[in-house]
């Protein structure tokens, strides 16, 4: 027997499906396969067994100086027997740092994987002064709704720091990026069970209504605190989402690989790319206190590439029948 959970999680998706076919979703007659994005590792060769019959040779070491050579210069050992130029100016490389290489990945066989970035055109840009002990941290954001030059829908990234770096999505860790004129990007990543996504229409929840303070035996910010309070479209996120509901203004959507979605990478998150807020409401969400929370609906703007989808996994969604009109 159903519990009251799944009861009301099963409700909620289906008026939730209703509400998205409604809309007219601009779903194409073939959608294409999702292509793997692992790289082809490189097989690595055995050594062959050494001979035990065979004597293994014998490391031949340069015997140490004992003392300075006569023109009071040191020199390596290992480069003796070379004639090497001390005098002139050596040219050495300096490994890149990790900051400027993670994230990113180069094209292959044709996919939209981004190569690495290090200059950032469009997102936040942090300058940092140092005083002493005192660190002051000032950022801004260059604010951009819509496409971002040079991103193609279909782009993918190994990390979500790699979709802020190509100004697709700015937060690392945050759901909504926006401001009081609406919001930028969302991305997706399966925060409540009961959203439903059909790919080129979904329903997303809002933002706040949990303590992600932690408790003394489990201080740490997980992220995935139980609903504690009512959601409110005065919280900033929820307020950019609406005012993008009014104003129509599109807002760029990434799908992240633990999203339980066909439509979801597996692996990594991709730019899927610009949808308008459709619909706005508030409901009671998925908790026993019968706390509220703000939901939106999402569709895809008409005219982009069709979506990728993957092979059904145990954890996935089944794609919804949105054959039939409302």
């Amino acid at each position: 027997m159903a519990s009251e959970y799944e009861k009301q999680r099963a409700s909620n998706m289906q008026k939730n499906a209703d509400l998205l076919k409604s809309l007219g979703l601009d779903k194409p007659l073939f959608e294409p396969k999702e292509k793997s994005k692992k790289s082809k590792l490189a097989v690595k060769k055995r050594k062959a067994a050494p001979d035990p019959d065979e004597t293994p040779p014998v490391a031949i070491k340069t015997p140490r100086l004992s003392s300075p050579p006569a023109d009071g210069i040191r020199r390596s050992s290992r480069n003796a027997g070379k004639k090497v130029d001390y005098t002139s100016e050596q040219q050495r490389s300096y490994p890149v740092p990790l900051a400027y290489t993670s994230g990113t990945k180069t094209m292959e066989d044709g996919d939209l994987l981004r190569p690495e970035k290090s200059v950032r055109n469009y997102d936040p840009r942090v300058i940092k002064f140092a005083t002493g002990w005192l660190y002051l941290t000032l950022s801004w954001y260059r604010k951009t709704f819509g496409s971002i030059p040079g991103i193609m829908a279909g782009s993918w990234w190994e990390t979500r720091e790699g979709c802020s770096k190509d100004s697709i999505h700015a937060p690392w860790v945050a759901g909504i990026s926006g401001g009081p004129e609406g919001a930028y990007s969302v991305a997706l990543s399966g925060g409540y069970d009961d959203d439903v996504d059909l790919g080129y229409a979904f329903t997303y929840t809002g933002s706040g209504g949990r303590d992600l303070k932690g408790t003394k035996d489990a201080p740490k910010n997980l992220r995935t605190a139980p609903q504690s309070s009512d959601q409110s479209f005065e919280n900033n996120f929820n307020k950019a989402l609406k005012r993008s509901s009014e104003t129509g203004n599109p807002v760029r959507v990434i799908r992240g690989y633990k999203l339980k979605s066909q439509y979801a990478p597996s692996e990594g998150y991709r730019y899927d790319g610009l949808y308008t807020v459709e619909n706005v409401w508030m409901e009671k969400g998925l908790n026993p206190e019968g706390y509220l929370v703000c939901k939106f609906a999402f569709k895809r703007i008409p005219g982009q590439p069709p979506l990728p989808i993957k092979a059904l996994g145990e954890d996935d969604e089944p794609l919804a029948d949105t054959s039939a009109d409302s």
